[in-house]
């Protein structure tokens, strides 16, 4: 049931007809305080139409409202409040969760359309690091919630496998490289093998101009350095795979940067016979005068390729493969700039597609409030943050529950959610300081909270007669519940649509808050006329709870 619904169709009826049913809905609020009604409607706009003040408004208009879901109409100001009949507007609610399970919440917005992610796009040849931690979960909670709202994702993992850097480390591999330390633990000896080229690079930058050459004669398909970068390319994808496992996550298709390696010289024409191509110290560029930005970068003076011309073709490819109606980047906002420019770049190519494409930016992972940074060596490993994790979630599952079946997997399960939900209960642009101590806390509004939630209702269930139908309840904490509840489909439709899992992070914080109130008032399992109601009640919670947590991409299991 809508309540916002039966609210609008009841101001219509008082107010001008001027004002439309849309207009009218969007304006419904529901009150911070409860004490306040459970949706409110402000006047102000009125007050000149009607040449009254927003208060006279109303409480005459709070005086003509009536329907038998109303308990009471009341004006606060310049608002008029309405509290519904928690027994009469529970019940369709309610029941509703019950009816749908887990399509509970599902919305059309993206029926028939399809929505591509770029997300996650680590570069081979270095370890998996918190650094590329937010981009993933934000990127496949976004694929969920699209999914969720009709949408077909489509997942793509664009791979830093090309560029300068693999000709810089190829020079380093030739250089100071041992092939046999570099089979026994690739990642880890490409790493110190990358920075150590920057640190020589600072005493002799001449180095930078061999790591250009090299990638050259890469791109030109030298057969030594080729032979190299696949070598790189697969040892690393083993490892990176190893990290999705754990996170639970996988993607449609692993396209790197390599794979438009040969894709990108119709772009280069397409720009060409646009005459958008212009020199500039010998290097091929766009001009942005008109957008206000730099040139972009389309071809060194070496005619080497950059991430722009990639980009480019990437975005033309992925056009014709899928047909999208929208192209998320989940890039981090230091590309702000990259993204306007390749946007722009595609617009002025005639592609009026580019009008669909959005960047989603977020903020950075700070160490000692720094940015981290592979290449100088100050980076946290996410392997080893997510074994610690799953470490000290089985040490706390063994010391409460020592006799929890299957506690290995459990433990994964709220370790793994515990750093998920850490990063998406943030708003995606604010800086995250690293702090594994907070990360892993298992009280307060964290993953593994919710999840407990989730398990104390499974557990209430396992106890209770298996008979789901709710009849109506018409305690206040009950009500607080439902009407948690009722928000589900209109918070999973506003968190994609503003592109921030953090919304939906917060409801399931809110609603477990609300559960919890009510386990802690209420004897439950009391045997009475009510019992069924508030069994159903707790099904209801379980099922939100669930899907909202598969949603984030974390697992609710059901004991802890």
């Amino acid at each position: 049931m809508d309540l916002k619904k039966i609210f609008t169709e009841k101001l219509l009826a008082v107010l001008p007809e001027s004002l439309e049913y849309d207009s009218v809905y969007s304006m419904i609020e529901t009150p911070k305080h409860a004490s306040l009604g459970d949706l409110a409607f402000p006047c102000f706009q009125l007050a000149k139409t009607l040449q009254e003040s927003p208060a006279s408004i109303a409480a005459e208009f709070s005086s003509k409202l009536h329907s038998p879901y109303f308990s009471k109409v009341i004006h606060a100001g310049p608002y008029v409040n309405v509290f519904f009949d928690p027994a009469k507007a529970g019940s369709p609610i309610v029941n509703h969760v019950l009816e749908e399970g887990t399509e509970y919440g599902s919305g059309e917005i993206g029926s028939g359309k399809t929505v591509v992610l770029d997300m996650s796009s680590p570069n081979i040849a270095k370890p998996f690091s918190m650094g590329h931690l937010r981009s993933t979960v934000i990127g496949n909670a976004l694929a969920s919630l699209a999914e969720k709202n009709g949408y077909r994702p489509i997942k793509i993992n664009y791979l830093g496998d090309w560029g300068t850097q693999f000709g810089k480390l190829i020079v380093a591999y030739r250089k100071w490289g041992d092939p046999e330390k570099v089979k026994q633990n690739p990642i880890g000896e490409l790493l110190k093998l990358y920075v150590q080229f920057h640190h020589e690079a600072e005493q002799s930058p001449a180095l930078e101009d061999e790591g250009r050459k090299a990638f050259k004669d890469l791109e030109s398909g030298e057969p030594d350095h080729l032979e190299l970068w696949k070598w790189f390319r697969d040892e690393s994808l083993k490892s990176f795979m190893e990290i999705y496992g754990l996170l639970g996550i996988t993607f449609d298709n692993f396209q790197g940067e390599a794979f438009y390696n040969d894709k990108m010289s119709e772009a280069v024409q397409l720009l060409k016979e646009k005459d958008l191509l212009v020199q500039s110290d010998g290097a091929e560029v766009v001009l942005m005068d008109e957008e206000g930005m730099p040139p972009c970068l389309i071809k060194k003076s070496d005619g080497a390729s950059l991430y722009p011309t990639r980009d480019l073709a990437a975005a033309i490819y992925r056009q014709r493969e899928y047909q999208f109606d929208q192209a998320l980047y989940v890039v981090g906002q230091e590309q702000r700039v990259h993204f306007n420019q390749v946007f722009s770049v595609l617009k002025k190519m005639g592609f009026e597609w580019a009008d669909a494409m959005k960047h989603v930016p977020f903020g950075l992972y700070l160490k000692n409030g720094k940015k981290m940074s592979t290449r100088k060596g100050r980076v946290i490993l996410l392997e080893n943050v997510i074994k610690e994790a799953i470490a000290l979630a089985l040490k706390n599952i063994n010391e409460k529950n020592p006799d929890l079946h299957d506690a290995e997997k459990t433990a994964r399960a709220v370790g793994v959610g515990a750093i998920i939900f850490h990063d998406l209960k943030n708003d995606r642009m604010n800086n995250i300081e690293f702090s594994l101590s907070d990360m892993l806390t298992f009280e307060g509004e964290t993953g593994p909270y919710i999840q407990y939630t989730h398990a104390r209702a499974q557990s209430i269930l396992r106890k209770a007669p298996p008979s789901y139908t709710f009849h109506g309840l018409g305690d206040e904490a009950s009500w607080e519940v439902i009407k948690q509840l009722r928000l589900f489909p209109e918070t999973v439709e506003r968190s994609y649509l503003s592109l921030a899992p953090s919304v939906l992070a917060k409801y399931l914080i809110d609603l477990s808050k609300s559960f919890n109130k009510y386990y802690g008032k209420v004897r439950i399992l009391e045997e009475n006329d009510e019992l069924t109601s508030r069994v159903s009640l707790v099904k209801a919670v379980a099922i939100v709870l669930a899907e909202g947590l598969r949603l984030l991409g974390i697992e609710a299991p059901n004991e802890m």
